[in-house]
């Protein structure tokens, strides 16, 4: 049953099956929509990502949705991939209960580390946020995912590419028929309904939605601004400046800052 915030526009929609006899999930889904939303944001901003740094973004932001659908409607859960070779932050992030997916590749000032970091982000509603961190070799994102499993879920999880733009997870589930898990190979994994008995479990529609709007802007801005507005702003009368989650480029002035903060004072603000 679709939850009762789950967005009516989402153009990605993700199903899940049980996986009876094995207790394993199994979560499926074709990602030409959201990637289609993806390079539209990325004309509309005039972005335009490396070859390589696009093709490991879309990998990462596929594997998320895939783990986040098998995941809490209340969680918003983020991904920071720090890749040394080529040198890129991967970030993508996914709001399980709007449905909405962000993401964008930082290819400037990324720290240089002897391996690949995997950091975790997991906000479970209104609880604290958790952080895991996960060290990982190479350029796979399928066995990136597959580690972080492996390490940060204390669980097994195969995650496989079905074809150019579709993915499989399979991953354990309490009592879960381990070894059936280990040797899963992606012609099995395709053919699942064949030789399983898979009982779906629910439909998830997802689809990129970021939210920066100016107004947003202006409350990220607005610390900088009581703090040293001078030194936000110099003598320029606007600032250039780029979302952190999306890459999407604004310009914020002087002037709208300012009527921003007359609207929403820090008291009124908390």
């Amino acid at each position: 049953m679709p939850h009762p915030t789950a967005p009516t526009d989402s153009s990605l929609e993700v199903t899940t099956w049980f996986v009876r006899g094995r207790n394993a999930l199994l979560t499926r889904a074709e990602f030409s929509p959201l990637y289609v939303d993806y390079y539209l944001h990325l004309s509309d901003n005039g972005l335009r990502y490396a070859p390589e740094h696009d093709a490991l973004l879309k990998d990462v932001l596929a594997a998320l949705v895939l783990h986040a659908a098998g995941r809490p409607w209340s969680e918003t859960i983020a991904w920071t991939l720090n890749m040394q070779n080529p040198l890129v932050n991967l970030f993508a992030s996914v709001d399980n209960q709007l449905g909405h997916v962000v993401g964008q590749a930082f290819a400037r000032d990324v720290r240089e580390n002897p391996h690949n970091l995997f950091f975790s982000d997991v906000i479970p509603g209104s609880k604290p946020r958790r952080r895991s961190v996960v060290q990982f070799d190479g350029t796979d994102i399928c066995a990136a995912v597959e580690l972080f499993y492996a390490q940060s879920e204390q669980r097994t999880a195969r995650l496989f590419r079905a074809g150019d733009e579709e993915f499989i997870l399979v991953s354990a589930q309490p009592d879960c028929d381990k070894e059936w898990l280990a040797r899963l190979d992606l012609k099995t994994a395709c053919e699942l309904e064949a030789g399983e008995e898979l009982v779906i479990l629910e439909k998830r529609g997802y689809r990129w939605f970021c939210g920066c709007t100016q107004e947003r802007m202006c409350e990220v801005l607005a610390p900088a601004m009581l703090a040293d507005p001078e030194g936000l702003f110099g003598d320029q009368p606007l600032i250039r400046f780029s979302c952190p989650r999306c890459g999407a480029r604004h310009k914020i002035t002087r002037e709208t800052l300012e009527a921003f903060l007359a609207r929403n004072p820090p008291g009124k603000r908390e």
